[in-house]
């Protein structure tokens, strides 16, 4: 492979990840599941903010839709 091929298969890669990988499709791919409060909450508005406070929870799990 040449080294152009090689950087236009790069950054070809890094704009799809870019695409995948915003908050938005983040948060419609995934749900959280609380078994502290006995919940699973698939509300994208609820998740953004579970995952923006950065605070690990003892039983509370990020769910991969898939």
């Amino acid at each position: 492979m040449t080294p152009q091929a090689m950087e236009h298969e790069v950054s070809m890669l890094h704009e799809m990840l870019f695409m995948v990988e915003r908050l938005d499709n983040f948060v419609k791919a995934h749900e959280i599941i609380d078994l502290n409060k006995y919940k699973i909450i698939s509300q994208s508005i609820a998740i953004k903010n579970i995952i923006r406070q950065h605070k690990d929870k003892p039983f509370v799990f990020l769910n991969n839709k898939n």
